[in-house]
């Protein structure tokens, strides 16, 4: 399943879109060394930026044309992340304007890893590429 929006960051990391549907979003993660600290375990910057990502699709599931921003996000690590990972984003409740969001990474035994709560802002995405008007995908952060 390809995501609907390019993130360059999301690429260079090779995050697997697999669900998008429903306020409901799995991303699959196969780390490589460049991934890992120096305890040789997924970093927890690698994790919480999969969290994110599984969260926004989550939230953006149930609103595909728009975009989201993260407002906020709380995260609980359980155990060390190893190997092929699993992420499983949720949403819980939405308004017009913001999403409250649930995710989890599980490893390959589906031993929960991480989880966390996140709150996304919706925003409409900009017209980017040739002929936009726009030179930038830039939103208003006042």
């Amino acid at each position: 399943m390809e995501f609907s929006v390019r993130i360059p960051f999301v690429e260079l990391l090779g995050f697997e879109l697999q669900k998008f549907e429903g306020g409901e979003a799995e991303i699959a993660f196969k780390p490589s060394d460049e991934h890992l600290n120096s305890f040789d375990v997924v970093h927890g910057g690698a994790s919480m930026t999969l969290l994110d990502v599984v969260m926004a699709h989550a939230a953006r599931s149930v609103e595909a044309d728009m975009g989201c921003v993260t407002i906020e996000m709380k995260t609980s690590f359980m155990r060390a992340a190893k190997g092929p990972l699993l992420a499983k984003g949720r949403l819980l409740h939405r308004t017009a304007t913001m999403a409250f969001t649930e995710g989890s990474i599980f490893d390959a035994a589906g031993k929960l890893c991480a989880h966390a709560t996140g709150t996304f802002k919706f925003v409409a995405r900009l017209p980017v590429g040739p002929g936009s008007t726009q030179a930038f995908n830039r939103i208003s952060t006042d």
